[in-house]
C-alpha cells in the first residue's frame, strides 16, 4: 500500500500539474497587476545605491546571454538576470508585499523575487504570457504556503526573503524547465541548502539589505537547472530532522496553511504599497497625509509631531532615531522619523524624496526635532495615530489601524498601482514613457501575448 505523499511531493505535483486554465479572471487581473506594479518598482530602482556596480559585475563575468538585465539591456544568464533585476526591484521596499493566506495577512516579500524570476526563465525558454503567469502563480503560492504555516517569527534573525522565496523561485524555475514531479522535489531539496540571509543587514543600514531578494531568485534557478542535470536533494526539504522548519524556523505552527486547498486557491502578495518605504511606516504617513490635505498643513506651521505606536514598533528598527549611516536611502526607508518628516515637507512620499539630494536636504534633519514617538497599547503593530499641533495653537489628530494597500480593509485601485508606474518611470528618467506605454500595453494583455521575449525591448532604455 502507497503511503500518503508528503507535504513537499504534493508542492512538487501542484507545481508541475497546475494549468493556467484553473485561474479565475479576478486572479489573472490581480496577477497582471502585480506584474506591472513590480515591474515599474524594478525601472525605478534601477540606479540606486549600488545597483549600477551589481550590473557591471554581472556584465563583467559574462556568459550565456539567457536574460535581460532590466534598464542596461545586456543579456546575462537567466540566474544573473533575476539576481540583479531582484535586487532593482527591492530597492525603494515599493513592491507589493504580503499574501493574504486564507484572510491572514503573512509578512513577507515574494514578489520582488518571483516576478523577476519568472521574466527571467520565461525569456530564457521563449514562453508565452499563460507560461510566465502559470509558472508565478504556482512559485508565489508555495513560497506563501511555506511562510504562512511558518507562523512568521522573527527570533532567529533568518530574513524570510532569502528563504521561501528560494522556494518559490524554484516552482517557477523548475515549472518552465520542465521538470518532472521527481526532479521538482529534488529541485526543493537542492535549493536548502542555498537558504540563508539574515536581518542585520536592515538593522545596519546597509545596501545589503536587498541582496536576499535577488539572491533567492538566482539560487531557485540554479536549484532547478541541477535538478534538471540529475542532481538529488533531500527528500522532504521541509519536514527532515535537518529541514526547512526545524532549521530556520520556530516549527511548522500552522500546517494547514501548506496544502488546504492545493490546487483550488492560490496564493500570492496582496499588498499593494502607496509609499516607497518600510510598510510600517505608511500608516504614520497615511494619518499624516490625511492631516496635511484636511487643513492645509504646511511644515512651516508645525510646533510638534506626535506618533503614538505599538510599542513593537518603536522597538522595531524604524523606531530608532534616523542616523544616515554609510546607506542614507536604506536608513530612510527604514524610519519613522524620515518618512513623516518628508509627508510634512513633500505633501507626498515618493522615490524623489529618497534621492541623495532629498536625503542630504537639512531641513529634513530639522523637523525630526519635532517629531516625538509615544508606546500605547490601543494602537495596532501596524497602526498609528498621528498628533499634530501647529504654531497657531491647534491640534488635529488622525488615526489609521490599517494603511492604505490591504486588499481586505482599506484596498487601493488600479489608478494608484499606475501612477506608482508612471512615477517610477519619470524617476529613472532613462526609458522614457514612449517605451513605457508599449510595455504597459503588452503587460495589460500579457495572458494573450505568445512569446515574453517581446516585452524586452521596451524594458530597456
Amino acid at each position: 500500500m502507497n503511503a500518503e505523499p508528503t507535504a513537499i511531493e504534493r508542492l512538487a505535483a501542484n507545481a508541475i500539474d497546475t494549468t493556467f486554465d484553473r485561474f479565475d479572471a479576478a486572479t489573472v487581473a490581480v496577477t497582471i497587476r502585480r506584474i506591472i506594479d513590480t515591474l515599474g518598482c524594478t525601472i525605478g530602482g534601477s540606479g540606486d545605491t549600488g545597483n549600477p556596480e551589481i550590473v557591471a559585475l554581472m556584465k563583467d563575468q559574462g556568459g550565456k546571454p539567457e536574460a535581460t538585465i532590466a534598464i542596461d539591456g545586456t543579456k546575462v544568464p537567466a540566474g544573473n538576470a533575476a539576481f540583479v533585476n531582484g535586487i532593482m526591484t527591492r530597492s525603494f521596499d515599493f513592491e507589493p508585499v504580503s499574501p493574504l493566506v486564507d484572510g491572514v495577512n503573512t509578512p513577507g516579500h515574494i514578489s520582488g523575487t518571483t516576478v523577476p524570476t519568472a521574466l527571467a526563465v520565461a525569456e530564457a525558454t521563449g514562453a508565452s504570457g499563460k507560461e510566465m503567469m502559470t509558472a508565478l502563480l504556482v512559485g508565489d503560492d508555495i513560497a506563501a504556503r511555506i511562510l504562512a504555516a511558518s507562523g512568521f517569527g522573527f527570533t532567529l534573525g533568518w530574513d524570510g526573503v532569502g528563504t521561501v522565496n528560494v522556494f518559490g523561485a524554484t516552482a517557477i524555475a523548475g515549472r518552465l524547465l520542465g521538470l518532472t514531479g521527481l526532479q521538482m522535489r529534488h529541485a526543493f531539496g537542492l535549493c536548502l541548502q542555498m537558504l540563508g540571509t539574515t536581518f542585520q543587514t536592515i538593522w545596519d543600514g546597509t545596501t545589503a539589505f536587498k541582496l536576499p531578494q535577488g539572491l533567492a531568485g538566482q539560487q531557485g534557478i540554479l536549484a532547478a537547472q541541477l535538478a534538471k542535470a540529475g542532481w538529488t536533494g533531500p527528500t522532504d526539504a521541509l519536514f527532515s530532522q535537518f529541514g526547512y522548519y526545524n532549521m530556520f524556523t520556530e516549527g511548522c505552527q500552522k500546517p494547514e496553511y501548506l496544502t488546504g486547498k492545493l490546487g483550488e486557491v492560490y496564493y500570492y502578495d496582496g499588498i499593494t504599497k502607496p509609499y516607497p518605504a518600510c510598510r510600517i511606516t505608511h500608516a504614520p504617513i497615511d494619518a499624516s497625509l490625511a492631516i496635511i490635505r484636511k487643513h492645509g498643513i504646511k511644515a512651516g506651521d508645525v510646533k510638534s509631531v506626535n506618533l503614538d505606536l505599538a510599542q513593537a514598533g518603536i522597538d522595531h528598527k524604524c523606531g530608532h532615531p534616523y542616523v544616515a549611516g554609510d546607506n542614507p536611502h536604506g536608513n530612510a526607508a527604514f524610519s519613522f522619523q524620515y518618512t513623516v518628516a518628508s509627508a510634512f515637507l513633500n505633501g507626498k512620499v515618493t522615490p524623489q524624496q529618497f534621492s541623495p539630494a532629498a536625503l542630504a536636504n537639512p531641513k529634513v534633519q530639522d523637523f525630526f526635532g519635532k517629531i516625538t514617538l509615544t508606546a500605547v497599547e490601543d494602537v495596532p503593530f501596524e497602526g498609528a495615530r498621528v498628533t499634530v499641533k501647529t504654531n497657531d495653537g491647534k491640534q488635529y489628530t488622525e488615526q489609521v489601524n490599517v494603511a492604505s494597500g490591504n486588499p481586505l480593509e482599506n484596498p487601493v485601485g488600479m489608478d494608484v498601482v499606475l501612477a506608482k508606474f508612471w512615477n517610477n518611470v519619470d524617476y529613472n528618467g532613462k526609458l522614457g514613457r514612449d517605451k513605457a506605454t508599449k510595455l504597459l500595453s503588452l503587460l495589460e494583455k500579457l495572458d494573450k501575448l505568445d512569446d515574453v521575449r517581446k516585452l524586452m525591448p521596451f524594458l530597456v532604455a
